[in-house]
């Protein structure tokens, strides 16, 4: 809806529309665990796990389902979900049919972009209380077949997750090849993302044995199969499925010849899902909700597709400069791991102090279900932050 106005009314018709732009907080933040491909999770579709994430987090605000205006949900493979997956996600959690619900996909930052529009339409007044996240199951997405007349000689099939989730559609090649670029631009060996991911894996470990994802995790209850008890999955898979004494004797998989990105340095396919409720710091009183954290803002960048994995070097400055804050200020750090590359490349370009970057591990050792992802960072974030502390 639009609103012309002319001199005459101008400065009557500015009295009437407020311009103050609203305080927006998290006041719960959930994900599911995280499931290794074709395991604990795979029986449930992406919109199962989304609804389970979407429950978790009402649960977790203390309201009603009701009380949620609009849903934003990252999901990337939809291909054989059906209809509106975040609207499939809201009304399997039992939320109200009326509930506004839209389906974003920015592939691997589809997650964090639905977090970014829901507190956009809150800081513009449009809302008081939204839910944003992201969902994923990576090991339930259909293979492909072209439309049309069968061949003689049998058909060939497209792996939809590859062809959907993993592939430049630019240069049409792998994203690992894109990591695979950046590392020879940049001179980043084989060793240095070895040793970034082994890392990784050790943090993620570390922070589960110090139980620093229980704040954030919501059980998933997988029914049981012919009067068989149900399974309750409540711990991430990925973590614990790595050999350090092989880790250095893996083939790298998109450059045979001096190739350095290998299956342990790269993240793996998963399933899993996460769900952020955002609301005004008036909604947040109103309702009695004690906040997690405050969106204190947000930026987006993008750069030639083969350059993805530096796109964080470009976004994180411009976000410093419109916030005023300063890099040093920033207690802790969150880049996806897409490839063990990213994370190193950003932190150098960045001068990142390591030791504040993904402190508890990352998609590398915790996993990747591509559309959640992005709503995993800042689920963790708003967990993990300590009073005071500025999060990004």
């Amino acid at each position: 809806m639009l609103f012309k106005l002319n001199k005459a009314v101008l400065a009557q018709g500015v009295r009437r529309f407020s311009t103050k732009r609203q305080d927006v907080v998290i006041v719960a933040a959930t994900r599911t665990p995280i499931g290794s491909f074709q395991s604990s999770l795979s029986s449930l579709s992406a919109t199962q796990l989304g609804a389970v994430a979407v429950q978790g987090a009402v649960k977790q605000a203390g309201i009603a389902g009701g009380d949620i205006q609009e849903v934003y949900i990252g999901n990337v493979c939809a291909a054989g979900l059906g209809q509106a997956p975040a609207r499939q996600a809201v009304i399997f959690a039992g939320l109200p049919k009326s509930t506004i619900c839209t389906t974003v996909n920015k592939v691997c930052s589809s997650g964090m972009k639905s977090v970014m529009l829901g507190a956009q339409t809150l800081m513009l007044g449009q809302g008081d209380v939204v839910l944003a996240g992201g969902m994923e199951s990576m090991s339930n997405v259909p293979y492909y077949m072209k439309r049309g007349s069968t061949p003689y000689g049998g058909v060939q099939l497209q792996d939809g997750i590859v062809f959907d989730g993993l592939t430049d559609v630019y240069n049409k090649f792998h994203m690992g090849n894109c990591a695979e670029n950046t590392a020879k631009k940049m001179g980043i060996t084989r060793q240095d993302q070895d040793e970034f991911a082994v890392n990784s894996y050790k943090k993620s470990a570390a922070a589960w044995a110090a139980n620093a994802f229980d704040a954030e995790l919501t059980p998933v209850t997988i029914p049981g199969k012919r009067g068989k008890p149900d399974i309750v999955v409540k711990e991430d898979e990925e973590f614990k499925r790595v050999n350090f004494d092989k880790f250095g004797q893996l083939a790298t998989v998109f450059q045979r010849e001096n190739g350095t990105v290998t299956a342990g340095n790269a993240s793996t396919l998963n399933d899993g899902a996460s769900a952020v409720i955002l609301m005004t710091a008036e909604a947040a009183e109103k309702f009695k909700c004690k906040p997690l954290a405050r969106i204190v803002g947000f930026a987006d960048a993008e750069t030639d597709p083969i350059d993805f994995p530096i796109a964080p070097a470009l976004a994180i400055p411009k976000l410093l400069a419109q916030t005023g804050v300063r890099k040093e200020d920033v207690a802790m750090w969150e880049i996806n791991e897409a490839f063990s590359v990213v994370v190193v490349a950003n932190q150098r370009k960045l001068d990142l102090d390591p030791a504040k970057v993904n402190v508890h591990g990352g998609a590398v050792s915790i996993g990747h279900p591509i559309g959640m992802s992005g709503a995993r960072l800042i689920t963790h974030l708003a967990h993990s932050l300590k009073v005071g502390q500025i999060g990004c």
